[in-house]
């Protein structure tokens, strides 16, 4: 498993860096972050061998279970929180996570905001947009956008550094993230987290500067019976 964890994540690095130099200009750079929501420590493991250090969770509870003993052996790993957050998992949330990618609501922004203040803690967030308004998911309306990243900032004082979004299925997903991407501009955010395993290299054309990719590194996603936290 190690020799292939490498082999599936230099592919996968190989083709960020060939979107970038074929489509040319911003950004300068894109990180990869591997979905690792499901999967355990023994697949994680071959990853973090072969150098991979950011990585996206969905769910509190799982990261809880798995991801004190990685640090322990890798200090250096940086965790995104990319799944639905709860307020009353915000506490646990500000302690595990180094990126929350899914600020989505008002409620949630002073929750964080008192959470970060309470650890001595000021998170980067990204904002979650629904970019294409489907009831099913979560996320910030496309036209509310600009101005929740300014409330957060001003009212909240949250380090709002980004959007995030999720394309409907089925759909070209270009014209989606090139709308996130316009809301960045409007919002003055520097990154923009958009594209998944089947679609990153669309989002490397439209300006992504994250990439949340699963499946292509990890293979069959195992399913879970517990609820999303």
């Amino acid at each position: 498993m190690d020799g292939e964890a490498a082999i599936a994540l230099a592919a996968i690095r190989d083709r960020i860096g060939s979107a970038r130099h074929r489509f040319g200009g911003p950004p300068a750079a894109v990180e990869l972050v591997a979905v690792s929501k499901t999967f355990g420590e023994d697949a994680i493991a071959p990853f973090l061998q072969a150098g991979q250090r950011l990585f996206g969770e969905n769910r509190v509870q799982e990261a809880k279970d798995k991801w004190p003993g990685l640090r322990e052996r890798y200090p250096d790993i940086e965790l995104h929180l990319i799944g639905p957050l709860q307020t009353n998992k915000a506490r646990e949330a500000v302690a595990l996570f180094d990126v929350i990618e899914t600020l989505d609501r008002d409620k949630l922004a002073g929750v964080l905001a008192s959470e970060m203040d309470r650890a001595g803690r000021s998170l980067p967030c990204f904002v979650q947009v629904n970019i294409g308004g489907e009831p099913q998911k979560a996320g910030i309306a496309p036209e509310d956008a600009v101005d929740f990243v300014r409330r957060c900032r001003s009212e909240h004082r949250l380090n709002v550094v980004g959007l995030m979004c999720i394309p409907p299925d089925g759909v070209p997903a270009g014209p989606y993230f090139a709308q996130l991407a316009m809301l960045g501009r409007r919002a003055g955010v520097e990154h923009l987290s958009m594209g998944m395993s089947g679609d990153f290299e669309v989002a490397i054309a439209m300006g992504a500067t994250h990439v949340r990719v699963g499946s292509a590194l990890f293979g069959h996603r195992p399913r879970l019976a517990t609820p999303n936290l």
